[in-house]
């Protein structure tokens, strides 16, 4: 099995390419591991807290399947990776990133994420 790195909204991902759609430039896509979880906010309001909704994103989950622009997919050499422990530590980077920030929008953020890791339930 050749492994991917794909680009989806705002999180990226290890994944098997399942099938391709040379006519609409896309791949459907199984998620195997992550490598960085998705932003929180609204994305046409990048890092913006006088939003209408701000939206909790939650990385896909293992298995999941997704159409990804082809332009997104890239090669993946890295070492194989589990899913859950992947996403523990790209839930864990992205948490300690915005600590970092501590902007307003840093805070919703990470109010955000410690909602989405008790839907993760890490061990």
């Amino acid at each position: 099995m050749k492994l991917e790195r794909a680009l989806f909204k705002t999180g990226k991902y290890v994944c098997e390419r399942l099938e391709t759609d040379e006519a609409n430039r896309r791949a459907l896509i199984k998620v195997l591991a992550v490598l960085k979880h998705p932003t929180q906010g609204d994305l046409h309001h990048p890092k913006q807290t006088d939003v209408p909704l701000f939206h909790e994103r939650k990385a896909l989950a293992e298995f999941e399947k997704a159409w990804v622009p082809l332009s997104t997919l890239r090669p993946y050499d890295g070492e194989k990776l589990s899913y859950q422990h992947s996403l523990q530590e790209a839930w864990e980077e992205q948490y300690q990133q915005l600590e970092q920030d501590g902007s307003e929008w840093a805070r919703q953020s990470q109010n955000a994420l410690l909602e989405l890791k008790n839907e993760y339930r890490f061990e």
